[in-house]
């Protein structure tokens, strides 16, 4: 038996929902914030057996893709906020990042 973390963005949690229901996997749902944009994100618990794992991943990379996302980064430390003038950048958000970790005992009460 596997455990996999799926830490996906906010974005794309319903339609990944939606799809482990299809599936027919069974998952957890946690609100998460990012540390990089500091934006919400979902993470899913989802166990399953072993020879499912292949199938959970493959329905994660089918519905959650990565986009490019324009954000203003804040000021540094080190910069004066006199001259700090802020310019918008483009950066990669989205996809998944996903944990598979064994599980040594499973119990359903």
């Amino acid at each position: 038996m596997k455990l996999i973390f799926a830490i996906v963005q906010d974005q794309d949690s319903n339609r990944l929902s939606d799809a482990l229901t299809k599936g027919n996997f069974g998952a957890t749902k946690l609100a998460t914030t990012g540390g990089f944009l500091k934006a919400g994100n979902t993470t899913f618990i989802i166990g399953t057996e072993d020879e499912r794992v292949e199938d959970a991943l493959a329905i994660i990379k089918e519905n959650c893709k990565a986009r490019e996302q324009m954000m203003t980064p804040s000021a540094s430390l080190g910069v004066t906020v006199d001259t700090y003038v802020p310019y918008p950048i483009e950066v990669q958000v989205g996809g998944a990042t996903v944990f598979v970790m064994p599980v040594e005992n499973f119990h359903h009460f």
